[in-house]
């Protein structure tokens, strides 16, 4: 038998020390790696499933972790689909990797949504398009009837009148809501707004005593006069209706005014009914009450916004609304 001699046996200590080194080296390296994908893995704002050939979880992100009853409807196929889940849709995307299989779910639900809006937009504005023409031929044949019929029948036609406008009103905010809201600024007083806010309320049907109480005083507004028109007539509506609804006999619809020097801040108040499902306020075609079309307050918000300025709903004991117009 060899003996082995102690150069060998230094040159065997160093080869060891030395694969050690090695094996330690790619042992870091391998850690290092593994670290780096599941840090990507959970960088990504989908959920990612990677499972093996026995259906258990090799690897899954935190989006993962929280749609976890979401991975029991999701099956390899080649092709991309959509799977509901808890009232929203994702979108699933899967490939295959030796044993491994990677499932990517995506919630779509926002996009869905917009996608819905814009087709509900362009029919809505076409419709519109449509009945604009007839409404406007009732409208002026109804301003002469009301001058010739016996008087015991102007209410039938003021009825009448009531009914168009309100249908105008419809036809203009659907129109403006497919367009977009672009603000032209002018300056303008308050008092000659109110004017004009009278009008258009006009004919607006209530069947309560209901107190309006405005600013007193006159002050100038930079913006756009038939926007801002648009805007407290929604608002002021809104308060009819809420009051119309609720076991008082009478109401009262309140707008109050202050400036900070920077910002015309008016708060409208109402004693009406209060606001049902808050969370649909802003919600395009969504309505909080049974008259409306879902238009009024998501206009009225993209209205402020397109002169710089804010919308929001007032917590407190006064149930209201505060609208915020740059100075």
């Amino acid at each position: 038998m060899s003996t082995v001699t102690p150069e060998e046996l230094n040159l065997l200590i160093e080869q060891t020390y030395k694969v050690e080194n090695e094996f330690n080296e790619l042992k870091s390296s391998y850690a290092h790696l593994q670290d780096t994908v599941e840090k990507v893995v959970e960088f990504l704002p989908n959920a990612i499933w990677i499972v093996n050939s026995d259906n258990t979880v090799f690897l899954q992100n935190s989006h993962a972790r929280e749609l976890w009853e979401l991975l029991k409807l999701l099956e390899f196929k080649s092709d991309d689909y959509e799977v509901k889940f808890n009232s929203r849709s994702f979108l699933v995307k899967s490939s295959s990797y030796k044993d491994k299989i990677m499932l990517s779910a995506i919630d779509i639900t926002e996009q869905k949504r917009k996608e819905n809006l814009a087709t509900m937009g362009q029919m809505a504005a076409h419709l519109s398009h449509e009945i604009r023409n007839p409404i406007g031929s009732i409208s002026l044949l109804s301003s002469t009837l009301k001058k010739r019929v016996i008087p015991e029948n102007i209410p039938i036609v003021e009825e009448i009148q009531s009914s168009v406008s309100r249908i105008d009103r419809i036809i203009k905010a659907t129109l403006m809501f497919s367009k977009g809201v672009e603000a032209k600024k002018e300056i303008f007083s308050w008092g000659s707004l109110k004017v004009s806010i009278d009008e258009s309320i006009e004919y607006y049907a209530y069947s309560k005593t209901i107190e309006f109480i405005f600013p007193e005083q006159d002050f100038n507004i930079n913006a756009d006069k038939d926007l801002l028109e648009m805007l407290f007539s929604n608002f002021i509506i809104n308060a009819i209706d809420a009051i119309e609804l609720d076991d008082e006999e009478d109401g009262q619809i309140e707008v109050v005014y202050e400036t900070d020097g920077l910002n015309h801040v008016f708060k409208i108040y109402d004693s009406g009914i209060d606001i049902e499902n808050k969370k649909d306020l802003f919600e395009a075609f969504k309505s909080t009450k049974v008259k409306g079309n879902g238009l009024g307050l998501v206009l009225s918000k993209q209205i402020a916004e397109a002169h710089n300025g804010t919308v929001r709903l007032l917590g407190g004991e006064r149930k209201g609304f505060e609208v915020k117009l740059p100075v």
